[in-house]
């Protein structure tokens, strides 16, 4: 999802126009822009589906484990030199962010909430890497931006204490440290994207993690329980090539052809198309709240766009 888990990645989007990698026409950069988008919105009903055969942990660490070999193999096929020494830190943060926390914590989550749910509040990933960005790089959004943002962070912070029964529940902290880690990782990617093309960026990360993945998939498989089900291998090979590796590839590759504001209002679809998922492929049944707030976080994020460029 790359909701690869994807949702999705706007500052490391943005410089990663200037990352040297193949074209599309306009026309063929605008359709592989919308395949990415909807990768990256199955990313969490591919998440329920794999948790009917796996648990948590087993699913997130197969999951890099497979998405690594796969990353591994195109690395290997195009020759690509490993990267300069300066760079494996930031590959680090974002192997932390991207291929390990927010997987994990999104994971964890969906153990109590639904994908409904949890695709209002990652909606807000977005904004929150835009305040991690201007952190890191020191570039200063405008005052209606952070206007926006602090309106689309207080509907989800309502719409997640309405859902819960006035109070915060283990999933949306998983979910909100979800959003912080995820957030730190993309900004640090974006960094990145502008050295090396985007693919190779999260290619290397997961690279980076395979010792890791490799230690943690024979431990968990031999703790948690595994009941293979279609469901479950479905979700499992969506969420390791289809959200981590095909999402962030077809993504960049548009984006290289149509540009990044363009791109981004077709991203602004993604938690609306997850609703869509829960219910069409889960049978989840939307609060009324939900597509509400779902709309109103877009609406923010469209101002937060806007103000920015």
């Amino acid at each position: 999802m790359k909701t690869q888990d994807s949702a999705t990645a706007r500052t490391s989007i943005a410089v990663a126009d200037s990352a040297p990698g193949p074209t599309a026409a306009p026309g063929t950069g605008t359709f592989l822009a919308a395949l990415g988008v909807v990768a990256f919105s199955l990313t969490f009903p591919s998440t329920v589906w794999g948790l009917e055969s796996f648990g948590p942990w087993s699913l997130v660490s197969v999951r890099s484990v497979l998405a690594a070999v796969i990353a591994g193999g195109f690395l290997l096929v195009m020759r690509v030199p490993l990267p300069e020494r300066r760079h494996w830190a930031g590959l680090a943060v974002v192997a932390g962010g991207v291929v390990l926390g927010f997987p994990l914590l999104t994971t964890l989550a969906l153990q109590t909430s639904t994908t409904s749910h949890a695709a209002v509040v990652v909606g807000l990933l977005p904004l929150t890497t835009a305040a991690f960005a201007a952190l890191r790089t020191g570039r200063r959004p405008s005052r209606s931006f952070w206007l926006a943002a602090l309106a689309g962070a207080a509907v989800v912070i309502t719409f997640t204490v309405q859902q819960s029964g006035g109070a915060l529940q283990r999933g949306d902290l998983y979910l909100f440290a979800a959003l912080l880690v995820c957030a730190a990782g993309y900004t640090e990617g974006g960094r990145l994207a502008g050295r090396m093309p985007g693919w190779q960026v999260i290619g290397w990360a997961l690279v980076l993690c395979l010792p890791l993945t490799l230690a943690g998939s024979a431990v968990a498989l031999g703790v948690e329980p595994v009941r293979l089900t279609a469901h479950g291998v479905i979700g499992l090979a969506w969420v390791a090539a289809g959200s981590t590796f095909f999402g962030l590839y077809v993504w960049y590759r548009g984006m290289a052809s149509i540009g990044i504001a363009k791109a981004s209002q077709l991203q602004l679809a993604q938690p609306l198309l997850t609703l869509v998922w829960s219910v069409s492929l889960l049978g989840e049944r939307l609060s009324p709240a939900a597509p509400v707030a779902a709309v109103a976080v877009l609406v923010c994020i469209a101002v937060t766009q806007r103000a920015r460029s």
